[in-house]
């Protein structure tokens, strides 16, 4: 069996600031990635910020690792991102909050088996004919609404720029046991979970970044069989649009609580292939 890539798509919160998302495919495999937003100006690693810079290293990684068994790939990726922030960083960082770290989830074919590894939110969906399942925890933005929506009514609006909001997500980012890819090999892995999954033949798979899957857990507009019905007869563009257009809706993000008006929102949509 093989990915048959069938669509992606990959939208910036705000057109003013990168794109921290990233997501690719080869045949046998497939990942998408969201580096944690950046608390302080780029100079860590230079020019470009943190999540940015982690997002595309692990990308690469990704795309350039050997076959092989899941794990083994994600050590790949770890490491690499390990090794290249030891030799591209420029300064010591201000604290833990500005350590680059980012969620991700991975697919692979091994054999006749899917294998599927998660840190953070990143979600991934398989749709087997009507049969629409979570290979991932079930995507559950109610904690972070609730910090949202304990700042202020429209923090959201600010985009992370008033002192208090920015002191209070340093302080989150900080807390010891951050489940996510960082630029620690060893924290990564203990960060990361797994599964197996039985695939056939023509089975979709749906891998998102949380500003996707927003449209579930923030939004409600969907559960997860009608997200995919909606990707398999309009495509993923047109689930973009309604993201967008609900979150124009609540710019103020007084309706639905939140830290950003947009999210970068970022979908990969592949299909096994025999």
């Amino acid at each position: 069996m093989h990915f048959d890539l069938i669509q992606s798509l990959s939208l910036c919160g705000d057109v003013a600031t990168p794109n921290d998302d990233r997501a690719g495919s080869t045949v046998d495999r497939a990942w998408v990635i969201d580096g944690a937003t950046d608390l302080s100006p780029p100079g860590l690693l230079g020019a470009q910020g943190g999540a940015a810079w982690l997002a595309a290293t692990a990308d690469a990684a990704f795309a350039t690792a050997s076959d092989g068994a899941l794990h083994e790939t994600c050590a790949h990726v770890f490491a690499t991102v390990e090794t290249r922030y030891a030799a591209q960083r420029q300064r010591a960082p201000e604290g833990p909050w500005e350590w680059p770290r980012a969620a991700f989830a991975a697919v692979q074919l091994v054999d006749d088996m899917l294998e599927v590894a998660w840190a953070a939110d990143c979600a991934v969906l398989h749709a087997s004919g009507d049969t629409v399942a979570w290979c991932t925890p079930a995507p559950d933005r109610t904690r972070e609404s609730a910090q949202a929506a304990s700042l202020g009514p429209g923090v959201g609006a600010t985009k992370l720029r008033t002192p208090a909001v920015l002191a209070d997500r340093r302080a989150a980012r900080a807390r010891p046991g951050q489940r996510a890819m960082s630029i620690d090999a060893a924290e990564s892995a203990r960060a990361m979970e797994m599964t197996r999954v039985a695939v056939a033949r023509g089975d979709d798979l749906l891998l998102m970044s949380d500003g996707m899957a927003a449209l579930i857990d923030s939004y409600a507009a969907y559960d997860a069989a009608g997200l995919v019905a909606v990707m398999r007869s309009h495509g993923l563009a047109a689930l973009a649009q309604e993201l967008r257009a609900i979150e124009r809706s609540d710019a103020a993000c007084r309706r639905y609580p939140r830290f950003k008006a947009s999210d970068d929102a970022t979908a990969l949509w592949v299909r096994v292939g025999g």
